[in-house]
């Protein structure tokens, strides 16, 4: 696998990725575009299997830092998915300069909360990503944030976030908080978890509260619709503390065809990723395989007789 450190601009701001090529092979090749999921970047150790199996299987792909994320510019110490959702589409313009890339057959995969419902988004914005799969996504961010927490947890995150809102349209500054406590509460599981230590010790320690503001605002459900007739994979995990996949589950149901739904039993959300890899791969390039092609000829047919 040939990898290759690029830079590339979205909305002005120079972003950092790392395009993965298969060795000796001829382009034009179709393409795959992620961007990390919650708190994570490009070069995540995690996402490695992944993009290895795609690669083997012929495809290119794009993984890249958010802007004020990891290695890209932009102003540090916010989780903004409208802005992410920026970048996902401005990379997928980046592949259309590539050569090696074929600029009809481009798709979007994610893992991982905001990196998942950040390609479906994407996709249902810019018809250019012809193909989504995505791993452990939400579907409603306020409805994520409010399940980690008990219900007088929850009012006083919002009463929280409603006066940092105020302070922050008066004075511009919205208050810092961890992350990983303060926005999104940890799972045990997450607390156990020692696979993303090579991402953890790199993204900065605090955030902007009004980052989730944002995350209550986002609503990947909203939007799930507009992806047909392209195609959507979502895998989920049963009883997932970190991801519940009643997300996936309501993506998939409000989703148009074609779709398909992967639920994994007897697992967990961290343990997923290793435990079922080698199927979960499968399904991931199988389902590319499918569905990102070019059809020369387009059909309409109307059964309407009046």
């Amino acid at each position: 696998m040939h990898e290759e450190r690029v830079e590339f601009f979205s909305e002005g701001t120079r972003v950092v990725g790392l395009l993965r090529l298969p060795e000796g092979r001829a382009g034009p090749l179709p393409a795959i575009v992620q961007g990390p999921g919650w708190l994570g970047l490009a070069d995540a150790k995690a996402y490695v299997p992944w993009h290895t199996a795609l690669v083997d299987a012929g495809y290119a792909v794009l993984a890249f830092d958010y802007r004020g994320h990891g290695e890209s510019d932009g102003e540090r110490g916010w989780i903004l998915p409208a802005r992410m959702v920026e970048d996902v589409i401005n990379a997928v313009t980046y592949l259309e300069t590539r050569p090696e890339v074929a600029r009809d057959r481009i798709g979007a995969f994610g893992i991982g909360a905001t990196g998942a419902g950040n390609a479906i988004i994407a996709a249902a914005s810019d018809p250019r990503i012809r193909c989504v799969a995505v791993q452990s996504v939400i579907a409603d961010g306020a409805v994520w944030l409010r399940g980690m927490r008990r219900e007088n947890e929850w009012i006083e995150l919002r009463e929280r976030v409603a006066e940092d809102a105020r302070t922050w349209v008066r004075s511009g500054a919205s208050k810092l908080v961890n992350p990983r406590t303060e926005i999104m509460v940890a799972a045990p599981e997450r607390a156990r978890y020692s696979g993303k230590k090579d991402v953890d010790s790199r993204v900065d320690p605090l955030f902007h509260l009004q980052s989730a503001a944002a995350i209550m605002r986002y609503r990947p459900i909203d939007v799930v619709h507009r992806l047909a007739p392209r195609a959507l994979l979502v895998i989920s995990v049963e009883d997932d503390t970190v991801t519940p996949d009643e997300h996936a589950l309501a993506l998939y149901e409000r989703a148009g065809s074609p779709k398909r739904l992967v639920r994994q039993l007897g697992t967990t959300h961290y343990e997923s990723y290793t435990k079922n890899y080698e199927l979960l791969a499968r399904e991931i390039v199988s389902w590319y395989d499918q569905h990102l092609t070019v059809n020369p000829v387009q059909t309409f047919e109307d059964s309407n007789d009046d």
